[in-house]
């Protein structure tokens, strides 16, 4: 259904899934069930190694299920992003719906599932969901593994500066003189955006497809510099990767040995930062120009999480500049509210989330694992304490985004294999409790 919660609009859309039940054992077995997030799913299907790392273990079926509006789950073909009526049904309520309903199905179609326990999992916001949908549907899933879910982004949850310090204490980790290196690289910007002359050198420094002309692409040099910091720090993995791009080891260490000297001179400090963003973009030495409108992977659906980001997903952030490597910014709710309008026609509603998921009062569920890890900037939106004996926080403190979902690696640090036993411990008990309550 493309409106599940209104009967006027009857219409339907094809949602792709994969299955995957090789070592599913056929007599209701367990599903692993993976909530899509924003981005083809294919992309989160190769990129989730653990679900297949386990479903050996846990005799169990693995179903990966794409978010409406994204990837080829597109509920009006071409048409589903032309404008804000066709975007209507982009909400996670509908995406949860989604899911519940394919569960059901699959369990009448598929023969020997109909008593399967199903356990969601997700990471980010496919992580959030996974958390909402045990939330929401508690009779559909016997349990949810929510890694690097920040559903306490919201509102005035947590404080909006945290993000951004978190970023910064990967990079001061990284290396002397890094955070303060890029904390002083704005205003060595500042400084060569106020003429011509300073625009072309750092079109040229940085090598860029297409040439700063005026002071506000100066303001998206900047934007795009401080996008990269931030995924560096999301990716931050102790082995060689691909996620967001193809990355060495350790990204943030490799990064910040180009950038140990805070106190050069404005070119100098900037040919630095050229050196350490070209690492991030150009790392296979392919790129014959940096190109300032992209900062990760074609995987992800930019355009339709932009669209959730002015309706329902209200995510606060801000910078002090004392705290964070970052030039001063407030949260300024409305400018993304004009913004939001002046695109799509629509405007956020920043509480809404908070009513409908329940913001911090959550003791009420069960069976829900939050992971995070301590090098991931979304942490600080995550939930890191125990709230409850079956809502339960598990800390990876050299973990990045999301790396308990990810294969295992010989170079996995202990403290994500403690973390992954852990998981597929909670995972067993939860299986465990459902046969016996059948």
């Amino acid at each position: 259904q493309i409106d599940h919660f209104g009967f006027d609009e009857n219409l339907t859309f094809q949602q792709r899934y994969l299955v995957a039940d090789q070592h599913w054992k056929k007599d209701n077995g367990p599903i692993l069930f993976y909530t899509g997030n924003e981005g083809d799913i294919t992309w989160f299907c190769n990129n989730t190694g653990f679900m297949w790392d386990v479903a050996e273990e846990l005799n169990a079926m693995l179903v990966f299920a794409e978010h409406r509006y994204y990837g080829e789950s597109l509920p009006f073909g071409n048409e589903s992003f032309s404008d804000s009526r066709h975007l209507n049904y982009l909400t996670s309520e509908q995406a949860l719906a989604d899911f519940a309903v394919l569960v059901e199905y699959l369990k009448t179609t598929i023969a020997g599932a109909r008593y399967s326990p199903v356990i969601a999992i997700g990471g980010s916001y496919g992580g959030m969901l996974a958390a909402w949908f045990r939330m929401k549907y508690p009779h559909v899933v016997v349990g949810a593994l929510a890694a690097s879910a920040p559903i306490w982004q919201f509102g005035d949850l947590v404080p909006c500066g945290t993000y951004f310090s978190i970023v910064t204490n990967d990079f001061k980790k990284g290396g002397t003189g890094c955070s303060e290196s890029i904390r002083n690289s704005w205003n060595a910007i500042n400084h060569l955006s106020s003429t011509d002359a300073g625009l072309q050198w750092l079109s040229s420094t940085f090598h860029l497809c297409s040439p700063l002309k005026t002071l506000q692409d100066a303001v998206i040099l900047k934007n795009w510099l401080s996008e990269t910091w931030v995924n560096l720090a999301m990716v931050n993995y102790p082995y060689k990767a691909d996620f967001l791009q193809p990355l060495p080891a350790w990204p943030v260490q490799e990064v910040c040995k180009f950038l140990k000297d805070p106190s050069l001179s404005d070119k100098l400090l900037l040919q630095n930062v050229f050196q350490a963003v070209n690492l991030y973009y150009n790392y296979s030495g392919e790129a014959s120009c940096l190109d300032m409108s992209e900062t990760a992977t074609k995987n992800l659906g930019q355009l339709g999480w932009y669209y959730q980001a002015c309706t329902e997903m209200v995510m606060p952030m801000c910078t002090d500049g004392v705290n964070d490597m970052f030039e001063p910014q407030k949260w300024d709710f409305n400018a993304l509210s004009e913004e939001c309008y002046r695109l799509w026609g629509v405007r956020p509603r920043p509480s809404w989330i908070l009513s409908v998921y329940g913001g911090k009062n959550i003791s009420s569920h069960s069976n829900i694992v939050f992971s995070n890890g301590g090098l991931d900037p979304w942490s600080a939106g995550g939930v890191t304490q125990n709230i409850t004996d079956s809502l339960v926080a598990i800390m990876i403190p050299d973990g990045a985004h999301h790396l308990d979902l990810r294969s295992r690696n010989p170079l996995d640090p202990k403290s994500v294999q403690q973390a992954r036993a852990l998981e597929i411990c909670y995972m067993k008990q939860w299986i465990e409790k459902a046969r016996h309550s059948q």
